[in-house]
């Protein structure tokens, strides 16, 4: 989005050892073209039904296309996509393409959200090692159809993971826009220690990673 700025640079280095890319949906800031022209296009890419023709276009050669429901192995890996209540529009002329979340089981099992809002059965993803939950977002408002700090603390209460780690703030910022700070993830620590406090809370900052 033309609009928007990263707040750090993503070394080339981050790059190297891709094996897959779990994409969604279909809004600018989650798949990004140019973002995904990095990477080789032997990549093998799961989107939502009605994006792949993005990521075709752009030369990649495994391209899945999922819905709710589906299952995809990825190596020694198990994904299953899972509901999301988020908007499916790519706008303003783009495709159409029904966000979803994964959970993706291996030695450990993980939940990345992507964008969504609490939904009916999202204590059916258990049982959830880490969960990767959306706090905030680029923007002054927060729009339906986003988990907010109390929100992503209440979900927590239906997930039950032992390890959550707030995701989606701090990424993206406006041209004119002071730097982002961690008000957001740290509203989330905060929320979720009365909430939920038998679940440990990390906050990471850009480039860095998370071992299970």
């Amino acid at each position: 989005m033309v609009h928007l700025r990263r707040a750090g640079a993503v070394p080339r280095a981050a790059f190297a050892d891709v094996d897959a890319v779990l994409v969604s949906h279909s809004h600018f800031d989650h798949l990004d073209l140019p973002s995904l022209a990095r990477l080789d296009r032997s990549v093998r890419v799961v989107v939502p039904r009605g994006a792949g023709v993005l990521v075709r276009r752009r030369g990649f050669e495994r391209v899945v296309e999922v819905e709710e429901g589906d299952e995809v192995e990825l190596g020694t890996l198990h994904v299953r996509t899972v509901h999301a209540d988020h908007d499916a529009a790519r706008r303003p002329l783009g495709v159409r393409a029904q966000p979803v979340g994964f959970v993706v089981r291996g030695s450990r099992s993980v939940y990345f959200a992507g964008d969504t809002d609490i939904f009916p059965g999202m204590d059916d993803l258990r049982p959830i090692d880490a969960a990767l939950l959306p706090v905030a977002g680029w923007g002054p408002t927060l729009p339906p159809g986003h988990l907010n700090p109390r929100s992503a603390a209440e979900s927590l209460v239906l997930l039950r993971p032992g390890l959550a780690v707030p995701i989606h703030w701090g990424t993206f910022r406006t041209p004119l826009a002071a730097p982002p700070d961690d008000a957001a993830p740290q509203e989330f620590v905060r929320a979720a220690a009365e909430l939920a406090p038998g679940v440990e809370v990390r906050v990471l900052q850009i480039g860095e990673s998370c071992p299970l």
